[in-house]
């Protein structure tokens, strides 16, 4: 990813830049999102985001029979993106059904994009495939934990945040393994219980956001890659 665009201490659409030293402030642009989208500004429940096409590869035939479920945890759930006529119809009337805990953007729009990577506690990505996938990358650099499936670039770059990875000091996330809606749902309660721990919640945080996805990582392995062929 480009850290250079996706940076939270410098990212120009955030009302409230923060790093891994400022965790604190992370919160604020909770609070400003949550204005922005007319929520509640509840502090004692997480706020969930989805950003991406409204695409079954994306997981929605997962996402949707556990929505009403995910946000009576209690939790708030923010997506934006566009897609399938159908997905936008369902998902626009789950968040009229329930406007204090659910907000719908049908758009596609690059600073409420930043914004949500930002405010969000848990990143929702239950890929049904998924070659690479940034989304869950961004998530990571800001701290905003994600929920993957495994599969593809997601396994490859998420590792699950269970008690023996947490003991092990890694973790960086919530990863599940069957595309079903029970085994999302049972992960983001998972999330949801860590998340109501602060001192491990934000030691997943502090590691998630000391990864490293960069260009530059990535050129200094080809040219390992490389050197290693010529020798």
């Amino acid at each position: 990813i480009d850290t250079g665009t996706w940076d939270p201490a410098e990212d120009p659409f955030l009302a409230h830049p923060y790093d891994v030293d400022s965790l604190q402030v992370k919160s604020r642009n909770k609070s400003s999102l949550q204005h922005e989208l007319g929520l509640p500004a509840h502090t004692d429940r997480p706020l969930l985001g989805f950003v991406g096409r409204l695409a079954a590869q994306k997981g929605l035939e997962l996402l949707l029979p556990a929505l009403k479920d995910i946000i009576a945890s209690p939790a708030q759930v923010v997506i934006l993106g566009t897609g399938d006529p159908d997905y936008e119809r369902r998902l626009r009337a789950l968040a009229q059904a329930h406007p204090e805990s659910m907000a719908m953007v049908l758009a596609y729009n690059e600073g409420l994009a930043h914004r949500i990577e930002a405010a969000a506690d848990i990143f929702l990505m239950p890929s049904l495939f998924e070659p690479c996938g940034l989304n869950q990358l961004y998530s990571l650099r800001y701290g905003t934990l994600p929920v993957v499936r495994s599969v593809g670039g997601l396994a490859d770059t998420v590792v699950d945040a269970n008690e023996r990875n947490r003991r092990a000091q890694e973790g960086t996330g919530f990863v599940f393994q069957q595309p079903t809606s029970a085994d999302l749902l049972e992960t983001v309660r998972r999330a949801i219980e860590l998340w109501h721990d602060t001192g491990i919640w934000q030691s997943l945080q502090r590691r998630a956001m000391s990864m490293d996805f960069s260009w530059q990582r990535s050129a200094d392995k080809y040219l390992e890659l490389y050197s290693s062929a010529r020798d």
